[in-house]
């Protein structure tokens, strides 16, 4: 298969432009995660945290919260006034349950349930003012060809989190051409059936984009194992905007030697764990 051909440009560039939009239309949702206020982490030891209700604790029967009179929260619309548990949470998954000021995300990550409050008041998503971007190009827009492992193969990568780590069954590798040379990346499953999610980094991270990591979703390959990779469409992980993120990050080999110069590139602003609005350009 040959790289997909553009025939009209102009059409591509609104095509792009409006996915950008809806990308950045979800991305500052009033309780997406630049409203994201806090990470805790959850032990066996009931604990309060600021800004929420209740003392939270977890073990083997999952997350707890015991709420005292007065407090509240909310779970799939009814209203909680006593001990609740959630259950047992499965990796990457969770709940989100409503409080007076926002909502709590209750989840699981790296094999640990965590609380990810959220409020629609954050100054942090008040202050958002759009992700810069490189101009859309159709010369980044190349066909890949999947290659499935015989079985998936659980693969773990770090994570944003010093100590934490995330593991993903791995079904294959995207090999594709660009720039004359040819390449292969570790590719991860994706939302939909038989969709994929590359996490890479490339001779721009660190410089013009995020360094720690670029994210891309890839349409499901057809009969054949062919794909596209639309790296116009590499987007920012939450952990580009805010230490209250758990990310994962490019399995060992998904580093290009070349400077894709195209999608997301590092955000204007980030929220750091001490409260503060740091410039671009910092460290992942």
């Amino acid at each position: 298969m040959t790289s997909p051909q553009i025939t009209d440009r102009a059409r591509f560039g609104r095509d792009w432009e409006d996915w950008h939009r809806a990308h950045e239309a979800r991305r500052a949702d009033p309780h997406g995660f630049l409203a994201v206020t806090g990470l805790y982490w959850l032990t066996d030891e009931a604990t309060a945290f600021d800004g929420i209700p209740g003392l939270w604790s977890t073990g083997s029967a999952g997350p707890v919260v015991e709420l005292a009179e007065g407090e509240s929260i909310d779970v799939a619309g009814a209203p909680v006034t006593v001990r609740y548990g959630f259950g047992p949470i499965a990796e990457r998954g969770g709940v989100t349950v409503g409080f007076d000021g926002g909502v709590i995300e209750v989840a699981k990550r790296g094999g640990h349930d965590i609380l990810r409050p959220r409020r629609a008041d954050h100054p942090f998503l008040a202050a958002y003012s759009g992700t810069p971007t490189y101009v859309p190009n159709p010369r980044w827009r190349v066909a890949a060809r999947f290659i499935p492992y015989d079985a998936p193969r659980p693969t773990e990568v770090g994570a944003a989190v010093d100590g934490l780590t995330h593991v993903y069954d791995a079904p294959g590798e995207l090999e594709f051409t660009l720039a004359g040379e040819e390449f292969r990346l570790v590719a991860f499953p994706g939302h939909g059936a038989g969709e994929l999610l590359v996490l890479f980094t490339d001779a721009t991270s660190g410089i013009t984009t995020y360094a720690a990591n670029r994210s891309l979703f890839v349409p499901a390959p057809d009969g054949d194992g062919w794909t596209v990779l639309d790296f116009n469409r590499a987007v920012n992980l939450p952990c580009a905007y805010t230490d209250f993120a758990t990310c994962p990050l490019p399995p060992a080999g998904n580093n290009l030697p070349i400077g894709v110069e195209a999608g997301e590139k590092t955000p204007l602003s980030r929220w750091r764990a001490d409260a503060r609005l740091a410039s671009a350009g910092a460290s992942a």
